[in-house]
């Protein structure tokens, strides 16, 4: 049984005179870690949003642990581009908000709770400062601190690091590799780099066409744990411009 899967899944946008999900039928296993690629504007986001109940989908079923996620809550934890930290809470206080919603621990707890996520984090000492007092990295490991405390077994993460500059983004790839490699999280990555996914992911899916029928998925050849060192190797280079090479194909056409 997958953790994640869709089942002929179609949505349309009020605006469009097409289905931009028409019949995508793909899943995730328990504990994958799995990449996301296509053009902007193809429809990478729309999957999150049906996933997380944002939009609600034309047909087909979207399952978690193979229930419908219908009238369901707290199955997925979701991370967008931006990290949407609330200034006006110090960094504890910005953890605390999705136990707070879920509701049924003490104030105390919920203390204790955020400040043991910062320091997993590399924040540990943070906690009493504001989100304009980190940098944009630390804000990042922030906001992924507060999506792991959503207690959520899934977790979607949407191109997280695509306004970091190129060393803080290769430094918050190994570390959140790391971090996974210790949760053991269900992951569905969304990103423009195809570097970025071949790094992080056991697999990488393919957006091949707009409506969006199906996704391509790619298995790569790297096993865990990794170092950087493994993107020279020659199947990993050969993965990464066959990705580009789908990927200028999809951009032409």
């Amino acid at each position: 049984m997958h953790m994640l899967e869709f089942q002929n899944v179609v949505f349309q946008y009020d605006s469009e005179d097409f289905n931009i999900i028409d019949g995508l039928s793909f899943g995730l296993d328990r504990g994958e870690f799995v990449s996301v690629i296509g053009p902007s504007g193809c429809g990478k986001s729309t999957i999150f949003r049906l996933v997380n109940q944002l939009l609600p989908r034309k047909s087909g079923d979207i399952l978690v642990d193979g229930e419908r996620i219908d009238g369901r809550r707290g199955y997925c934890g979701y991370m967008p581009q931006r990290d949407l930290l609330f200034p006006w809470r110090t960094v504890a206080g910005n953890l605390c908000l999705p136990m707070e919603i879920r509701g049924g621990l003490s104030r105390a707890e919920m203390a204790q709770r955020a400040e043991e996520t910062l320091a997993s984090v590399g924040l540990a000492g943070w906690g009493d400062k504001r989100p304009d007092e980190l940098s944009g990295g630390m804000r990042q490991r922030a906001a992924f601190a507060r999506t792991l405390l959503t207690g959520s077994e899934l977790l979607l993460l949407d191109e997280p690091f695509s306004a970091l500059d190129f060393l803080t983004r290769i430094n918050l790839q190994e570390w959140l590799l790391a971090q996974w490699e210790r949760e053991h999280k269900t992951v569905l990555f969304i990103t423009h780099d195809v570097e970025e996914a071949i790094f992080l992911s056991g697999r990488v899916l393919v957006v091949e066409e707009t409506p969006i029928r199906r996704l391509v998925s790619f298995d790569v050849p790297a096993s865990y744990p990794r170092t950087r060192e493994c993107l020279t190797h020659p199947d990993m280079l050969a993965l990464r411009e066959k990705l580009i090479g789908l990927l200028r194909r999809e951009v032409s056409a």
